[in-house]
């Protein structure tokens, strides 16, 4: 059974998650139909504790993306030990988030397992074998502004300057993609991920950040260009088999390997993959540290992230603003990191000492 089509209840009570009657425990199992050479299949279990409970506390955690070209969701467990579980699904370009609820001081602690399939993604670019769609009004979200991704003013003057106006939807993009590349550089003094403030960073005239910012500037750019793009939130969970060091685990330990990839939809060629942030990454850590552009990691790395992913990472969702369900503060620009909040507000996913939590991955060999 689809993980989607398993349950869909998200009601609501005032401010609060309406949980009543969910157990604290609940699996879920989809019949995992046999995989093709080249599938690899991940449990990833992520612990979340919440150090200072409150009378009311609530934890929201991103779920694997059930299903795509190179991603299978086979199945979750979850349980909150003194506290109320709920699954909200929505449609495929929403997150799916798990919810939980704890009262009365309960302490808060949550677990949640996922096993997940993944394959190698690459996209031919040499040649247009992908029929245009009859309709591209699915595509419409994939254009629209968000709170950090205008595209107006400063972004959509950028894109222009780019793409020159000129040229297919798969030449425009890759002049995006290479001025990125060039002209940005990862700032590893940038908690987490980032923000993605794209235009803050143009107009400041400051290119640096990590993924979610550098890849979320050439999704505005792309859709200031007229041409639909997406990131995809997600977590590393295993080493790269390309030799670098960088874009993988070294461990089973992935609770700092949150990264932000994106995705371009070309016609002729369907949504194609790409990375310019994780190309910079290996620009500045990739030993000895701080490449030439034109070293041959560099160049390899560079030439390979447009149009292919590594698979050695799951997706989570596309979102961006992110309400999260029964939450009183404001949208997220994203949802990729646990989130928390108790009676004295929301509770920085960054901080070790008001939030401890833990993603460990294991390859699962049949």
């Amino acid at each position: 059974m689809n993980r989607r089509t398993f349950i869909r209840d998200a009601a609501f009570a005032g401010a609060g998650l309406a949980l009543a009657g969910r157990p604290s425990s609940m699996a879920r199992e989809v019949s995992a139909e046999r995989l093709a050479d080249g599938w690899r299949t991940f449990e990833i279990t992520t612990r979340v504790e919440v150090l200072q409970a409150s009378a009311t506390t609530r934890v929201w955690l991103p779920t694997p993306l059930p299903a795509a070209p190179y991603q299978k969701t086979l199945g979750d467990t979850y349980h909150a030990a003194g506290g109320r579980t709920v699954m909200i699904e929505t449609d495929a370009n929403e997150p799916d988030i798990l919810a939980a609820l704890w009262e009365e001081g309960n302490p808060a602690v949550l677990t949640l397992t996922s096993r997940v399939a993944t394959t190698p993604y690459a996209v031919n670019l040499a040649e247009a074998t992908v029929a245009p769609p009859p309709d591209m009004s699915p595509f419409a979200r994939f254009l629209k502004p968000t709170k950090y991704i205008p595209t107006d003013g400063i972004v959509k003057k950028t894109s222009d300057e780019i793409t020159k106006r000129t040229g297919t939807d798969l030449e425009r993009a890759r002049r995006i993609y290479e001025w990125i590349v060039e002209n940005t550089f990862r700032d590893p003094k940038v908690r987490g991920c980032g923000v993605g403030d794209i235009r803050f960073m143009l107009e400041a005239n400051n290119l640096g950040g990590k993924c979610a910012d550098l890849n979320a500037l050439f999704v505005g750019l792309a859709r200031a260009a007229g041409i639909p793009a997406r990131d995809v939130y997600g977590l590393r969970v295993a080493k790269s088999e390309h030799g670098l060091r960088s874009l993988g685990l070294s461990s089973d330990d992935a609770t700092k390997a949150q990264h932000c990839r994106a995705e371009v939809y070309l016609t002729g060629y369907g949504w194609v993959p790409v990375d310019p942030a994780d190309v910079r990454k290996v620009v500045l850590e990739e030993p000895p540290g701080n490449l030439a552009i034109t070293d041959d990691k560099v160049a390899r790395t560079r030439a390979r992230l447009f149009g292919s992913w590594e698979m050695n990472w799951i997706a989570y969702n596309f979102a961006h603003d992110v309400t999260l369900p029964g939450s009183t503060h404001a949208a997220l620009p994203y949802f990729m990191y646990p989130q928390a909040e108790t009676d004295k507000g929301r509770i920085d996913s960054l901080d070790p000492e008001n939030f401890r939590y833990t993603i460990t991955v294991k390859e699962v060999v049949a």
